[in-house]
């Protein structure tokens, strides 16, 4: 399956994502027959002006903000002036962050600019201009000049921008007539990907290889990084000596947010894990966010497990680096535990599984009788494949974890 394949005009066409017939029958643009040309045509956006007025639309921004905005940002001749677009979600931004040490690595002195729905999750310290995606911050952007500028997201807003903006150097997911493109051809594999489960299935690079090689370059273990409020992290420290003393601190990450419901882990198993990490001496302690509140006092109140409550971004990540193990879904701790350098049980279902790079630092773990619902928000079985990850192989893995902490 080639781009020139792809059918941009098909009813069926949903932008990023695959469509119903790849879905249900496992075709692509080049072998199905339900292709059914739109009735009305997207309007072809030609002028960087127009595509900063269809951004304002999508997003519902005030047109009034579209507005040379002045800004001055005091950066060497030679640097290399570089964008980030990565808007979300929370994980995908700091697992992008590897790439600010290779662009360092290549270019020396380098000025970056990073544009997304989360800044405050980013590395302060190696970040030069970080821009909250709102009308302001995109007129902003669109009114600079860029030696090199990168979009990994494939909505349409992200790849607008990309289109728009002025950048010597273009690479990742671009908007082109009236659809998603590429800037370059490296990012055709991760185009094509996403849009068919059953090419997508067949993908064996982790996620850091694939944005690695859309920038052209190769991944070489690059790790990822995060902003941490090391005098919140210290406060932490304290609170949870007081707490555990000397015993190994488990974070149990017990929700997976309100999108893929299908990666949950039965209640009765949670239950069962933390009285048997109990009985062996560790600190159980609950984090998720208000989603999980309810689920986590339940969980308290049956194990006698630590529950401290849902806090701000900021404060999960210090908390979360006072922790020794995590245990969790695929979510966006998983992505904040390995920013932390955190030793990781992940669990494991409904993705490819060589999406994930965990740095030599953790285990995956996946249903013994394997996933049918691929991508997929709702269990095609009466019994989800998540009960077949038992209590006993989690635990094992736990204290294998716990070994390498002392290695």
């Amino acid at each position: 399956m080639k781009l020139e394949d792809l059918k941009f005009d098909c009813k069926h066409f949903l932008g990023h994502i695959p469509c119903k017939p790849n879905k249900l029958n496992d075709v692509a643009c080049n072998q199905c027959s339900s292709y059914e040309a739109l009735e009305t045509p997207k309007a072809i956006l030609t002028s960087s002006t127009d595509l900063i007025k269809d951004i304002f639309r999508i997003c519902d921004f005030d047109s009034q903000s579209i507005k040379k905005v002045a800004e001055s940002h005091t950066t060497h001749a030679s640097a290399k002036k570089i964008l980030f677009i990565k808007l979300g979600a929370i994980g995908d931004v700091i697992r992008t962050t590897p790439l600010l040490t290779r662009f360092k690595k290549e270019y020396g002195e380098c000025h970056f600019t990073w544009i997304t729905h989360t800044p405050q999750v980013l590395p302060l310290d190696k970040v030069d201009k970080i821009y909250k995606w709102e009308a302001s911050s995109v007129s902003a952007i669109a009114d600079q000049e860029y030696d090199i500028a990168i979009n990994l997201d494939k909505d349409e807003e992200a790849c607008m921008l990309l289109a728009a903006i002025n950048s010597k150097e273009k690479f990742g997911f671009i908007w082109n007539g009236n659809h998603i493109d590429i800037a370059t051809p490296k990012a055709e594999h991760k185009l094509i990907t996403g849009l068919f489960d059953h090419i997508s299935k067949k993908n064996t690079l982790n996620y850091l290889e694939e944005i690695f090689d859309i920038c052209h370059f190769d991944f070489q273990q690059e790790e990822y990084m995060i902003n941490l409020n090391q005098d919140l992290s210290n406060k932490w420290d304290n609170v949870f000596y007081q707490l555990a003393g000397e015993k190994t601190i488990i974070g149990l990450n017990t929700g997976c947010g309100e999108r893929w419901q299908t990666r949950l882990w039965p209640k009765s198993y949670w239950v069962d894990l933390i009285n048997k990490l109990q009985k062996r001496g560790y600190f159980c302690l609950l984090t998720g966010g208000p989603q999980e509140h309810e689920m986590n006092q339940y969980y308290s109140k049956k194990t006698g497990a630590t529950y401290l409550g849902h806090f701000s971004l900021e404060e999960f990540i210090a908390i979360t680096d006072n922790v020794d193990i995590v245990v969790t879904p695929v979510s966006m701790m998983m992505h904040i535990a390995l920013a932390l350098k955190k030793q990781l049980m992940l669990f494991h279902n409904i993705f490819n599984v060589h999406e994930f790079e965990l740095y030599n630092r953790g285990v995956i773990i996946e249903p013994t009788s394997g996933c049918d619902c691929y991508f997929g928000n709702t269990c095609s079985r009466k019994k989800s494949c998540m009960y077949d990850i038992s209590v006993q192989d989690v635990l094992s893995n736990i204290v294998q974890l716990n070994k390498n902490l002392n290695n």
